[in-house]
């Protein structure tokens, strides 16, 4: 199997990964009502994406989202090259656990889709998913892009992550941070109410929080990893979920 082949298989299993478990875990929350809890869902989140970063990030880099993939590409720590391929696996991925889950689970909590649930409507989760996933991406340019930052912590740095912003804006916009995770489930279950705000805003955030660490690197010392387009074929493995 040649070694681009492989990193899409694991960008489509990571990703079928965290929506069956993640979404997986708000469907069981429902059946059981309320046993697992949103804490619960949050953890699971956090801790899923923890696992499939050690179990794939030496393969793909372990993006899982459409929406960090196009901020390393923008940030040149990924080829454009490999955009398109990266994606679909990743919606691949996304689509095949959300089918797995309802046929396994039935037609539950819409597939685990994300939705608008604050007062303030698509405009405010958009707010929300933006600046989460800009967070969220400035620490995986930290642990993925800088040496200085301990690199064997990027997992558990990422996974703490989502999962705390999970629990805390997870109630009002779902906290996605990835077109994929919320694409699946939409499309299976047939949810589309404001699907724009979980693919326009974890895009926006993500390539505000590439440039945000990108300039912050560079203007705190020497980079860690040379730039320029002839090191982008030795970092492509090196960029963590």
């Amino acid at each position: 199997m040649s070694v681009r082949l492989s990193a899409y298989l694991a960008e489509g299993l990571g990703t079928f990964a965290l929506v069956f478990a993640g979404c997986g875990a708000i469907m069981s929350d429902t059946l059981s009502h309320g046993v697992i809890t949103h804490v619960g869902v949050s953890l699971v989140f956090g801790l899923i994406i923890t696992v499939m970063i050690y179990a794939f990030a030496h393969m793909s880099g372990a993006h899982f989202n459409p929406a960090v993939t196009l901020a390393f590409v923008i940030a040149h720590h990924f080829p454009l090259r490999r955009l398109l391929g990266y994606w679909v696996a990743q919606l691949t991925g996304a689509v095949l656990a959300a089918m797995c889950l309802r046929f396994l689970l039935g037609d539950v909590a819409f597939l685990g889709t994300t939705l608008p649930m604050g007062t303030g409507g698509a405009w405010q989760s958009f707010g929300l998913e933006a600046l989460l996933t800009m967070f969220l991406m400035i620490v995986i340019m930290a642990m993925a892009t800088d040496t200085r930052a301990i690199g064997q912590a990027a997992a558990l740095a990422i996974g703490a992550t989502v999962g705390l912003e999970a629990l805390f804006a997870g109630p009002i916009c779902g906290a996605s941070m990835n077109p994929a995770r919320s694409l699946g489930p939409a499309l299976i279950s047939g949810t589309w109410t404001a699907q724009w705000v979980y693919v326009l805003g974890p895009m926006l955030g993500a390539v505000a929080g590439a440039i945000i660490y990108r300039w912050l690197r560079e203007a705190s010392g020497p980079s860690a990893i040379p730039e320029g387009a002839d090191t982008l074929h030795s970092q492509e493995e090196k960029t963590y979920v």
